[in-house]
């Protein structure tokens, strides 16, 4: 038997309902924006101006990309089951993963890693660049010589620079919240070339993982930021399907490109 299920999220009787604490009627609606309370409703605390700035500058930095898988796996959903509105925006959010909304998550776990491996080889001073540069091409050399690739490098759009990166930069700077992560992320980036032998630039879902990792929320749920920013981008996606539809238009192109090919032989056994 329990006592009960602990929670310091949210509860209701028959009169009220509580949320964080506050009362939500009197306390939260009308003065708690939505960025700002999904940032609180993870940390438990009440996020500065300065953080909650920050974070909704992710959010709105990975809403929406274009017609991207993610985005045409809604539409064609739609396409097919008008009825689902979940299904579609379902399916949109189930295909964000190592190439396309995952690198959020996959950066901040990067940078976290490395700084925790080296804690003697983080500088203390935070303008300390040279310092900053040598954890970084160690840390590049590591993921070379391991036959992984840096997450965050590089974008299939953005050759030379993806806008959305100096920007956040600029911003995390402006409040004060350029961290470890953020500074470790630059400094990948001027000395990635050395190792690889070509420059990419700082992918802007890359950057935006190192911003929500310096504003200290657990980097295993970096992922889950980036949907909840894709999730808007999907329902203004899907709203557009409704107004402007291209989802038969895209089916009707694949299946009329379609050509048969024979199997490949199958190997043999043994």
């Amino acid at each position: 038997m329990t006592d009960g299920y602990p929670t310091s999220l949210g509860t209701s009787d028959a009169d009220s309902i509580s949320l964080l604490g506050q009362n939500l009627t009197e306390d939260l609606m009308g003065e708690v924006g939505f960025g700002e309370l999904a940032l609180w409703l993870v940390t438990l605390e009440r996020p500065t101006p300065g953080q909650v700035r920050v974070f909704e500058a992710v959010l709105v930095a990975l809403a929406d990309h274009g017609f991207t898988p993610t985005a045409i796996a809604a539409r064609l959903t739609y396409l097919s089951a008008p009825d689902s509105l979940q299904g579609a925006l379902a399916a949109g959010l189930l295909g964000g993963g190592s190439r396309f909304l995952g690198v959020t998550e996959d950066t901040g776990a990067f940078l976290a890693d490395v700084l925790t491996r080296n804690p003697g080889q983080v500088p203390s001073d935070p303008d300390d660049d040279a310092g900053w540069d040598a954890l970084a091409l160690r840390a590049v050399k590591g993921a070379r010589s391991a036959g992984h690739f840096v997450p965050g490098l590089g974008h299939p759009v953005h050759k030379q620079e993806d806008p959305r990166t100096p920007r956040l930069f600029a911003i995390a700077e402006a409040e004060g919240l350029v961290g470890p992560h953020l500074r470790l992320y630059a400094a990948i980036g001027r000395v990635h070339e050395q190792v690889l032998g070509r420059r990419l630039p700082l992918n802007g879902a890359g950057v935006c993982g190192a911003a929500l990792a310096d504003l200290g929320l657990p980097v295993e749920l970096l992922r889950g930021f980036a949907l909840l920013a894709r999730a808007a981008g999907l329902l203004g996606q899907l709203a557009e399907e409704r107004r402007r539809p291209i989802g038969m238009d895209v089916y009707l192109a694949v299946d009329r490109a379609a050509t048969y090919v024979p199997p490949d032989p199958e190997p043999p056994i043994g």
